[in-house]
C-alpha cells in the first residue's frame, strides 16, 4: 500500500493540488491594438446612414468619393441580395432537361418492335 501511495506521489504535479497550471499572467501574444477604419467618405447628413444593410451597402458602392476596395466590398456583400446564382434556380430540372438533350441523337431509346401477326 505505501509503495503504491509513493509511485503516485512521484508522478504528480508539483505545486498545491488546484492551483497549479491553468493561464499565467503576462503568458502568451500581445493584443494588437484596433485599427480605426476612415469612414469612406459617408457623412451624416445624407440618406447613407441607415439602419437597413442593403440600402447603405448600396449607398456605399455608387459613393464616387469612397475608395474604390470598399465600393468593390460593398458591390460583393450586396450580390446575394440583388442576383440569385445559376445553381440555386432548380437543379433538378436543369438536370431532367440534361437529360433529355443527351438521350436524342445517338443515344436516343430504339423504337419497339413492332408486332405482327397475321391470323388467317
Amino acid at each position: 500500500h505505501l509503495d503504491k501511495i509513493s509511485l503516485i506521489k512521484r508522478y504528480q504535479m508539483a505545486g498545491v493540488k488546484g492551483k497549479s497550471g491553468g493561464k499565467r499572467e503576462g503568458a502568451g501574444r500581445k493584443p494588437s491594438p484596433p485599427v480605426l477604419v476612415p469612414s469612406a467618405g459617408i457623412t451624416s447628413t445624407g440618406d447613407a446612414i441607415t439602419r437597413d444593410p442593403v440600402a447603405f451597402l448600396t449607398s456605399l458602392m455608387v459613393d464616387v468619393g469612397a475608395d474604390i476596395k470598399v465600393r468593390a466590398d460593398a458591390a460583393k456583400a450586396l450580390l446575394p441580395y440583388t442576383h440569385t446564382k445559376k445553381g440555386e434556380a432548380g437543379k433538378k430540372d436543369e438536370q431532367k432537361e440534361a437529360a433529355a438533350v443527351a438521350a436524342r441523337g445517338r443515344f436516343a431509346p430504339m423504337a419497339p418492335p413492332k408486332l405482327v401477326a397475321n391470323n388467317r
